[in-house]
């Protein structure tokens, strides 16, 4: 099988490390634009071709990793390129946008929308992990518009990676992936910028960090250039998670300005409940 991956880093690789593990017969050609990152992936063996959109019509699959904006204006290209028996398919974290883009599409049957909800902090080809997917989500939307033979081709790759699958429509994907994605990162980002703007001296912040400190704050080093896109095209959902969760720390705030100890440890108490939601879910660390 041929599989071209057009953005080969974090997301990109690590499709690539696990495509070579199990299905080792498959020829990966990469895409980018950016030649030192294909340089990087070819060396690091992530790739085999280093390739452009001309050799699209040898594709039986094509993985899209780029951002959002982009992804925007790069997957009609890519589906005007294809051949009638590839499937395509992205790991954008929004949907809605990309999905009205290509809704009249007359490739729209090549395409299938989905979201690997995985990833680390950091990026490039050598961010790659393999096994990165095993055991995450992933979201595909609107999967009657994609044709059933490229349907069955994507997933059966995902399920040979470990991956759940689950299916939802582009709207509430876009709403819920506010709540569990989208404000982490802008609390991750948002406190260091809190710390960094008090504590001056940067020797003090390393000195006295913690678990808890480096654990929260890990995101913030996320690359901005993939993320302010995100926050772009999901904008409305963004303001109603935020407006909610500085809701919820205003609240806090009062019951320390009022001496609400009680109600303080009822909040945290009540909140605790996250450890059964979360319990079982794997995280990559690196």
């Amino acid at each position: 099988m041929n599989v071209f991956i057009i953005g080969i880093g974090l997301i990109g690789g690590s499709f690539a490390k696990d495509i070579k593990r199990i299905m080792p017969e498959s020829k990966i050609y990469g895409i980018d634009a950016n030649d030192s990152h294909l340089e990087e992936a070819f060396a690091l063996n992530l790739i085999d071709v280093k390739s452009s959109y001309e050799d699209l019509g040898v594709a039986d699959m094509v993985i899209v990793s780029i951002p959002v904006d982009v992804l925007v204006t790069e997957l009609p290209k890519i589906l005007d390129a294809v051949n009638d028996d590839c499937v395509v398919f992205d790991g954008g974290s929004t949907k809605q946008l990309i999905c009205k883009q290509l809704d009249s599409h007359p490739k729209r049957r090549n395409y299938l929308a989905a979201h690997p909800i995985a990833g680390t902090e950091f990026s490039g080809p050598s961010a790659a992990i393999e096994g990165l997917y095993e055991g995450k989500t992933n979201i595909i939307c609107e999967v009657e518009k994609t044709a059933f033979k490229l349907q069955e081709r994507a997933l059966e790759l995902f399920q040979k990676m470990g991956m759940r699958i689950r299916y939802m429509n582009p709207e509430a994907h876009d709403k819920h992936i506010a709540y569990v994605s989208h404000l982490s990162h802008i609390s991750s980002f948002m406190l260091g910028k809190t710390v960094i703007e008090k504590e001056k001296n940067e020797r003090d912040i390393f000195d006295m960090a913690g678990s808890g400190f480096e654990s929260t704050v890990r995101l913030a080093k996320s690359s901005p250039a993939m993320w302010t896109p995100i926050f772009e095209q999901n904008k409305e959902n963004v303001v109603e998670t935020l407006e909610e969760y500085i809701q919820n720390l205003e609240e806090f705030k009062q019951m320390l300005l009022e001496n609400d100890f009680d109600g303080i440890y009822n909040e945290m108490n009540s909140t605790n409940k996250i450890k059964e939601i979360l319990n079982g879910i794997p995280l990559n660390k690196k």
